[in-house]
């Protein structure tokens, strides 16, 4: 990511976390959906919020090949929380 776009994500991550912590969740929850973000972020080297339908995809392909099916539905359901 530019420097531009690691603000963007920066700022986006950091009200991702302060959502999860006003919504009461638990911090391994915390925990486990923001790396979720971040993961994704890293894959694409760039912020989720810009990411497609077929990005995701890709993504969740990609994961299932590499990762536990626990793994893939945390996953989801952080980026669920990430993207209301």
């Amino acid at each position: 990511m530019n420097h531009s776009q690691q603000q963007r994500f920066n700022y986006l991550y950091e009200q991702h976390l302060t959502n999860l912590r006003l919504q009461g969740k638990r911090p391994a929850t915390i925990d486990a959906y923001s790396r979720a973000v971040r993961r994704i972020s890293a894959y694409f080297d760039k912020s989720p919020d810009g990411l497609t339908t077929a990005d995701l995809k890709d993504y969740f392909n990609s994961l299932i090949q590499t990762h536990s099916w626990s793994t893939v539905k945390i996953d989801r359901n952080g980026l669920q929380f990430f993207y209301r």
